[in-house]
């Protein structure tokens, strides 16, 4: 199989204001991940382009990322709903890299968030532990269209994640601040796009998934952490 990604995550000397846009200057220091592709890592280029980026203080670790999609639409706006049956962006980051003990979060066009914690992979006999709140958890989306109205195109989604070192110390086993030069950790990032029709006003959802990811997995599991990049502090 081909190297695993690497994203190097750049030091902001200045906290961005997050309102979902990603157009605060700070931003600029970030570069961009490369495009996503299909969770199988074969096959054509997903349909709708999708970017990230990410960058960190001493108080956080900042994720954006950028989502086309000419039809916004979205029903779930429960805290802690299973995003995954509609469209969402999805983070996962293992700072230990041991594949195990990690965080996966999840928010939708509304800004609904889910948050939840995996002992181990699914497949290897892993529980969720679900919900996990990180109470500093800061979170902004911003919509470029109108969402619910199949009369209309829209252009996407950009979102803007901070997540605090304090509350991610559960995972990283270490001191609760921000990582060294140089620290790896194993992140993957990802997208779920469900296929849909229009009837009259309204959209109805198709019958299957597709996942488009920032490291490819291989396989349609998206917990399978030995494929995930790697995060370069």
């Amino acid at each position: 199989m081909p190297d695993l990604p690497v994203y190097d995550c750049p030091r902001t000397p200045t906290a961005p204001n997050l309102d979902g846009t990603l157009t605060d200057p700070a931003w600029e220091v970030a570069p961009w991940t490369t495009d996503f592709v299909q969770i199988l890592g074969e096959g054509p280029a997903p349909r709708f382009r999708t970017q990230a980026k990410l960058m960190y203080d001493d108080d956080y670790l900042y994720i954006g990322g950028k989502l086309e999609e000419p039809h916004l639409w979205t029903t779930m706006t429960e805290h802690n709903s299973r995003l995954y049956f509609e469209n969402n962006f999805e983070v996962f980051l293992d700072p230990d890299g041991d594949g195990a003990n990690y965080y996966e979060f999840e928010i939708n066009p509304l800004g609904t968030i889910w948050e939840l914690t995996l002992t181990k992979p699914y497949d290897e006999g892993g529980e969720a532990i679900d919900p996990t709140n990180l109470p500093g958890l800061r979170t902004a989306v911003h919509l470029d269209g109108t969402v619910n109205d199949p009369s209309d195109t829209d252009t996407g989604w950009t979102v803007e994640i901070a997540v605090p070192w304090v509350e991610l110390a559960q995972w990283t086993k270490t001191k609760p601040t921000s990582p060294e030069p140089g620290d790896e950790w194993r992140m993957n990032l990802m997208r779920c796009q469900w296929p849909h029709a229009i009837a009259g006003n309204s959209y109805v959802k198709g019958a299957e998934s597709e996942f488009w990811v920032w490291s490819p997995q291989y396989v349609a599991n998206m917990h399978y952490p030995p494929q995930w990049g790697v995060l370069r502090f």
